[in-house]
């Protein structure tokens, strides 16, 4: 079965996506995805299929990162709690209780504002 160019195209631009999700520079992606730095700008300022193609990849990619964090919370939570309790040194303890203190008022704070918006955009 032979590949179509509109197949083809797809592919390099699935390619592209995933090259400017790893690489730091258009220049570099458009080396590792095998398409002109050029073709990807275009693609970058004109495709609109393209850009939100790319958007919802980077959606993607942001969500699994808040994912492993939350999971990374839990176990943070429990150190900087054991240094707390268990250390013998007062200025990691002192220092482990301002940090879960600081971000218990930054979660309720951040709660606070979703509560907030959430009433304004339902008037």
């Amino acid at each position: 079965m032979s590949t179509g160019h509109g197949e083809k195209l797809s592919r390099k631009r699935e390619q592209a996506i995933a090259a400017l999700l790893q690489h730091p520079s258009v220049k570099e992606a458009a080396t590792a995805a095998g398409v002109a730095e050029a073709t990807l700008r275009r693609w970058l300022k004109r495709n609109e299929t393209f850009q939100r193609d790319y958007e919802d990849a980077k959606k993607e990619c942001l969500s699994h990162a808040a994912g492993r964090l939350q999971e990374a919370t839990s176990k943070a939570i429990v150190t900087l709690t054991n240094v707390m309790s268990n250390s013998e040194a007062p200025g990691a303890q002192v220092s482990a209780a301002r940090t879960i203190l600081e971000f218990a008022f930054r979660a309720v704070e951040q709660h606070e504002l979703e509560k907030r918006l959430a009433a304004l955009e339902a008037r």
